[in-house]
C-alpha cells in the first residue's frame, strides 16, 4: 500500500513533546500532508504556533479558557476552534487517514478509541490506551479495518524487525530500557530523590509524566503490557534488558539463532517518521548514527529489587482483567503526587503495589467498567497517601 499524494492527518496531543515533534515533521513536508485537526491541553502558545504553521481545519483545546485565547490568536484563519473533552473526541472522529494518539494518560483513551473505531491508521504514542483497555482497542481496530502503528521507540523497533507472518519462529522479544537517571543509585539514595532530579533523563527529552515513569521504570513495565497486545507472542517470551546508551531500541530473538535489532539515536522523530510515512520510508534531516563514535554499547539485567515496577507490571499483565487499569491509575496518581512533592520517589511503586493487592481483579467487558475501576483506584490511591499505611510493608521490604 503506497502513501497517497497527500495524506490527511490529525495530531491528538499536539502541544506535548511527541505531538510537537510530529508537527515539526509535518511542517517539513507540507506537500505530503494535509492537517485535519490538532488538539491540546493548556499550552496556548504551542497550539497557536503550530496552527499558524500547519493550518488545521479544526483545533480542540481541553481547557475552555485556553481555547478562547487560541481562537483570538487565530482570528482571520479558516480554523474552527472548540473546547472540552467532547471537542477533543470530535477531532479524533474527523476524517483523517492517519492519527497521532499522543495525549498522555488515561485521558487519551476516549479519542484514541474514536479514531480506531472509524478505521484510521492510529500512530499510538499513548501507552495507557493499550495498558488499560488493550483488548477493547485492538478489537475496535480489527472491526473497523484500521491499523495500530506503535510510536514508542521500543515497540516501533520491534514493529520494524518482527516477522508477523511467522510469529512461531520468535524465541523472545526483548525491550531495551535506559535505566533512567537512577540506574546505579542505591535504594537509600533514591529515597531522597527530588522531582527536579527525576525529570532529568540522561538520553531522552520527554514530558514530565513519562520522565518520572522512566526514572521508576514503570514506563518499561507499561511497555511490557503494551507489547503483549501489539505482538503475537506469549507473555513468557517478553523480556527487558537495560541498555544505558539507548541506541539499540529493541530486539527480536528468533529460534534459528538470529537476533534482529533496530538501532538509532534517541530521537522520537525517527519512530514518528516511520509511522507517518508507513508503509513507505522518507528521508529526514535528522542526525545519523555514527557507530565508530558510539564506541561501546552495554547491556545489563534489570534490578527488580531496586526497581519493582517491572515486577508489578508483569504481575498485572499476567492477572489481566482490570489489573493493568489499576496499575496505571495508581501510578498516575502517585506520579502526580510526587511531582507536587506530596510523597517520596520510593512511595510511587509502594502505592501501586498497595492498590494491586487491595483491589480485587475482575473482568473488563467494556469501557464503562474501565472508567469505574479507574475512578475507584484513584480514590484508593489518594486514601492510601492520606493514611500513609502503604509505606510500612514497602519500606520494610526495601531494606
Amino acid at each position: 500500500m503506497a502513501i497517497s499524494n497527500q495524506r490527511s492527518v490529525t495530531v491528538l496531543g499536539a502541544t506535548g513533546s511527541v505531538g510537537q515533534a510530529t508537527c515539526a515533521l509535518l511542517a517539513e513536508a507540507p506537500d505530503r500532508f494535509r492537517v485535519e485537526a490538532l488538539t491540546g491541553g493548556r499550552n496556548a502558545y504551542a497550539m497557536v504556533t503550530w496552527s499558524k504553521a500547519l493550518r488545521p481545519a479544526f483545533v480542540a483545546m481541553a481547557d475552555p479558557d485556553v481555547a478562547r485565547e487560541v481562537e483570538d490568536a487565530l482570528l482571520g484563519m479558516d480554523t474552527v476552534v472548540a473546547a472540552g473533552d467532547d471537542a477533543v473526541a470530535e477531532a479524533a472522529e474527523r476524517p483523517a487517514e492517519w492519527v497521532m494518539a499522543a495525549i498522555a494518560g488515561a485521558a487519551g483513551l476516549r479519542p484514541t478509541l474514536a479514531a480506531a473505531e472509524r478505521g484510521a491508521m492510529v500512530a499510538l504514542a499513548n501507552k495507557e490506551s493499550l495498558v488499560c483497555a488493550g483488548h477493547l482497542l485492538t478489537a475496535a481496530v480489527s472491526k473497523a479495518g484500521g491499523r495500530l502503528l506503535p510510536v514508542d521507540s521500543e515497540h516501533n523497533a520491534i514493529f520494524q524487525v518482527l516477522d508477523f507472518a511467522r510469529a512461531d519462529s520468535v524465541a523472545r522479544i526483548i525491550l531495551t530500557a535506559s535505566g533512567g537517571p537512577f540506574r546505579t543509585w542505591s535504594k537509600a539514595a533514591m529515597a531522597s530523590v527530588e522531582p527536579e532530579q527525576a525529570l532529568k533523563h540522561p538520553n531522552w527529552d520527554m514530558g514530565a509524566k513519562i520522565s518520572i515513569d522512566s526514572a521508576t521504570m514503570f514506563n518499561k513495565g507499561l511497555e511490557l503490557i503494551e507489547a503483549s497486545h501489539l505482538f503475537p507472542v506469549d507473555h513468557d517470551r517478553l523480556e527487558v534488558v537495560v541498555h544505558p546508551q539507548s541506541i539499540v531500541h529493541s530486539l527480536v530473538d528468533y529460534h534459528d539463532g538470529s537476533m534482529l535489532a533496530q538501532l538509532g539515536l534517541p530521537d522520537m522523530r525517527t519512530p514518528i517518521s516511520v509511522t507517518l510515512y508507513w508503509p513507505e520510508r522518507a528521508g529526514t534531516a535528522l542526525e545519523r548514527l555514527d557507530l565508530i563514535a558510539m564506541a561501546d554499547l552495554t547491556f545489563e539485567a534489570p534490578d527488580e529489587d531496586r526497581f519493582p515496577a517491572l515486577r508489578l507490571a508483569r504481575q498485572a499483565m499476567l492477572a489481566g482483567g482490570t489489573a493493568p487499569a489499576v496499575l496505571n491509575a495508581a501510578n498516575e496518581v502517585a506520579v502526580a503526587a510526587f511531582l507536587r512533592k506530596r510523597i517520596g520517589f520510593l512511595d510511587i511503586p509502594a502505592i501501586v503495589e498497595h492498590c494491586l493487592n487491595a483491589i480485587p481483579i475482575a473482568p473488563l467487558p467494556d469501557l464503562a467498567s474501565l472508567w469505574q475501576i479507574d475512578a475507584y483506584t484513584r480514590r484508593r490511591a489518594e486514601a492510601a497517601m492520606v493514611s500513609g499505611l502503604y509505606t510500612v510493608s514497602w519500606h520494610h521490604a526495601a531494606q
